[in-house]
Order: C-alpha cells, then structure tokens, then sequence
C-alpha cells in the first residue's frame, strides 16, 4: 500500500536501509584474529583489535574480494580505487576511538535488488556499499553495578549495504531483506544468521504529505530480525503520523528499538547527518584493483536466486510461487533438483515434488529443528516416493505415513511401503465390491441420501476407506460410488 489515509489524509511513507551484513572469512579485517562465533569472551583478539599502541593495520585481501563478489552479485559497479576513513566516535566497545570505514569513496557504487509484491516486481535501488569493521560489544545486563566488554566483533569485516528510500511500507523492507539475504548466501559472502548478529539493519523512516518533499527521518539502529524492523517501522510510522497530525515536528534523531515492548525509544539527537569528523585513515594506502582481479571474480559468481526462479519455472513448470519458494534457499534448490534427476522427469511430477518438499518435508524438518542440509530424507527418496504417489502405487494419505517413517526409520519409500502393506488398491471391481458391502450395511442412509441428505457422500467415503484400510485409490473411490448411488 503506498499510502496511508488517516481522517485528515493521505501520508506516504518513505523508507531506506543500511544493512551490515558480516563477511564470511577466517580472520578479521585488518589483524589475524579469529572470526570464530560463540567462543569465550575477549577470546579472539590480538592486539590491534584491543587498540594498543604501536599496533597497525592490514588489510584482509580474501575480506576485499567477498566485498567484491557482493557488489556483483547485487549489480553493483566496483570501483578500481577506492579509500579507507576514520569515524570518529567515543564508546567503551570501540578500542581506537574510531572506526576504519570507507565513506568518501566506497568500493561499490550502486546496484538495485528486484522484489516481487502484489503490484509485480519492485526494484530496491542500492546508493553503494561499503566494508569497515566491526565494533565490539558492551553487555549490560549480567551485573547491577557493572558494565563488561567482549572484543570478539571488535575488528570483524563488514559489508554495509546502503538503500535508496525506494521502499514505501514494512512489507517491502521485510522483502528486500528476505531478497539480499538469499542472494549473500548464494554469494557464500555472508551466512545472513540474523540471531548471531551476522546480519543486521539500521532502518530509516519519514514520512510525509503526498504533495510535499520528504519528511525528516528518524534512524532506528541495529535491529537483527526481520520481525522486528517490521514492528519497528510500523510503530514509527504511527509515531511519526500522530507528531504531524498533531501539529508537533518529527526531530532528527536517533531511536532504539525494543521488542518487549514492540516500541522505539529516542538514543540520541543528531544535528548533522554526519556528524563523526571523518577523514581519511592515515595508516592504510588507497585500495586499488586490477580489472583482470575484478573479472576472475565475476567468473566464481553462481546461478542466484532470480535466475534459478525463472529457470524453474522454464525447465520444470513450476508456477512462480512455487519457484521462488523452492530457490529461495539454495540447498532446498538442490535437494529439489536432485531428487528430480532421481526419477524419470515430467512436469506434473516436478509440481508434486515442490509440495511435498516446502509443505510436508518442510514441516518434518521444522519440527526436530533440522535444515534440508542435514535432512535425514536423501534427495533419491524424496523423489521415490513422490514417483510412488504419481504412478498410484500409494495414495498421499498415506504417503505422509510414509514420510514420517523415512525419516525415523531411514528406510526407502519402496522398502516401506512393502512391509507395511500399504499398496494403493485401483482395481475397480475391488473398490466397487468393498463399496456394495458399504451401502447394504446402511441401507438406512443411502435411502436419506436419495432423499436429498448428499452430505452422507463424504459418510460412505469414509466408511470405505475404512474397510479397505485407507488404501482405496480416492478418484476410483468417488467415481464408482457416484456410479453405484445413481443407480
């Protein structure tokens, strides 16, 4: 929705994003330390990264080139010189008192993302990105009296992905995110672990009169869940509305957001969009590349998830739905394809295997806490057993039966189903004798159901089912009773 109507009127709503998202690498930034996640406090740190004195930088070539392949992975123009600056800034978890960071020239300028919404495709501009290092972290709550610091971050390479304010409402914030997510996991550039602070958001929100020139903004800092910078965004914006419509001003500012409450709350007011006294870092040269670096690293970049939509839908007739769910995440892309090369391929078995993977195994691996990576289900059984429902050698009721025992069991959907007993009766003339034992035994309702109840259809269905133990193929089932109860 890209208005807003209120009893006095129209206000649009004006968003723009700075996400930071971690680099996948081994060692920080600029020193050897360990990038390692969930290690002791103050464990992985050298010197530098604890700021002492003496110590300097050096740059991560292997940090540079993830950079570079997440400029080109989002249609972005790498720059061949780009500059590193100093942010300026006093807080307990940032050791030097400033932040090495790149603002005058980023090593990325543009780009855009394309989301799909109701209204069809919408294109997320991206102004540029650029890589800096990560602060540390201060922890609050383990102690009354006392404060403590973890250096862990301090130094972690960061890309920072800065938006045009092209997005008009939480949704479409929510689907940038969910879309540049997917696109560094395919990158392998960042593993977009949203809960470990892998990736995160500062989130920026006007609004303003349809007519008039944008709103002044206010900045909510450092959310790390989809969730709540959809929360985050919708408070804001009633926030905001209710300021204006009640004659008070929108203040420029910075606000954190805090999801007990679902509210954001004023950090501090800024004067100046940039108020950190950059300049240019003294103890790092400019970062120039070689075109030829540039282009080897075009080469490495894979098939991403806009591409695989459309080839899925090309190659398999997926509906578009269904492709993007599907390459939305490359494993679950794999797994899908793999076990479509398992059994011999059409594409109404290519639609079957979609929703038996994003519904049923998707449910299965939600409930033990797995993802398709670590699925107990191969790809080859995945696609046995969808093969087994298409042929009619077992019905879908029971072939969640079966997949429930797959995973457990670890046996194929063949062996199963043999031991079980579980093969799908279509014999007619099978069907049709279990059905005639049905209707003499109520005799009594086929003579209400010809009297106009044909709610008791459902009745004999499941009667018969139960007499052939679940097994009956269900089209025989219905047409042989319609042809049995119009005689």
């Amino acid at each position: 929705m890209r208005y807003i109507e209120t009893t006095s009127g129209q206000w649009e709503v004006v968003i723009g994003l700075e996400v930071h998202a971690q680099i996948i690498s081994k060692s920080k930034l600029f020193s050897n330390a360990s990038t390692r996640f969930g290690v002791n406090p103050n464990e992985n740190v050298t010197f530098l990264d604890a700021a002492l004195p003496g110590t300097l930088p050096a740059i991560n070539s292997f940090c540079i080139d993830q950079a570079i392949k997440t400029g080109l992975g989002l249609n972005g123009t790498v720059n061949l010189i780009s500059y590193f600056d100093r942010k300026n800034y006093f807080y307990a978890d940032l050791p030097h008192g400033y932040q090495i960071t790149q603002f005058y020239h980023p090593l990325i300028s543009g780009g855009y993302i394309e989301t799909e919404t109701e209204d069809g495709v919408k294109r997320i501009n991206i102004n540029h990105i650029h890589i800096e290092q990560d602060a540390g972290k201060s922890i609050h709550d383990q102690s009354p009296a006392k404060s403590f610091i973890d250096l862990n971050r301090a130094g972690v390479a960061l890309i920072e992905i800065v938006t045009e304010p092209d997005m008009r409402s939480a949704e479409d914030a929510a689907n940038f995110l969910r879309a540049l997510r997917s696109i560094l996991r395919y990158l392998r550039t960042c593993d977009g672990n949203m809960d470990e602070g892998s990736m995160r958001a500062d989130v920026n929100v006007s609004v303003h009169r349809p007519e008039t020139e944008y709103g002044t903004r206010a900045e909510v800092k450092n959310i790390n869940s989809i969730r709540f910078i959809v929360a985050a965004i919708n408070f804001e914006v009633n926030r905001q509305v209710e300021l204006l419509e009640s004659g008070r001003k929108v203040i420029q500012e910075t606000r954190l957001f805090d999801s007990a409450t679902g509210k954001t709350k004023s950090m501090r007011y800024k004067e100046d969009a940039h108020d950190y006294r950059y300049f240019q870092e003294p103890d790092l040269p400019p970062l120039i590349l070689d075109p030829v670096r540039i282009e080897a690293l075009r080469e490495t970049i894979p098939e991403l998830p806009s591409e695989k939509t459309r080839r899925l839908q090309r190659d398999y007739g997926l509906p578009r739905d269904d492709a993007v769910l599907i390459a939305c995440e490359e494993e679950v892309a794999d797994f899908f394809e793999k076990a479509l090369a398992s059994v011999e391929f059409n594409k109404a078995l290519a639609k079957i295997l979609s929703n038996w993977i994003t519904v049923e195994l998707f449910a299965l691996l939600n409930k033990y806490s797995k993802t398709i990576a670590v699925s107990r289900i191969s790809p080859k059984d995945m696609g046995e057993l969808v093969s087994l429902i298409k042929t009619d050698v077992i019905s879908g009721k029971i072939a969640k039966d079966v997949l429930a025992l797959m995973w457990t069991e670890q046996k194929s959907p063949s062996a199963i189903v043999k031991e079980m007993g579980w093969t799908q009766i279509t014999s007619v003339e099978t069907i049709r004798n279990s059905l005639k034992e049905v209707l003499e035994d109520h005799a009594d309702k086929v003579t209400e159901y010809k009297s106009g109840k044909e709610k008791l259809f459902g009745f004999f269905i499941g009667q018969a089912m139960k007499k052939t133990m679940g097994k009956a193929n269900p089209q025989v089932l219905n047409d042989v009773l319609r042809e049995l109860l119009s005689e």
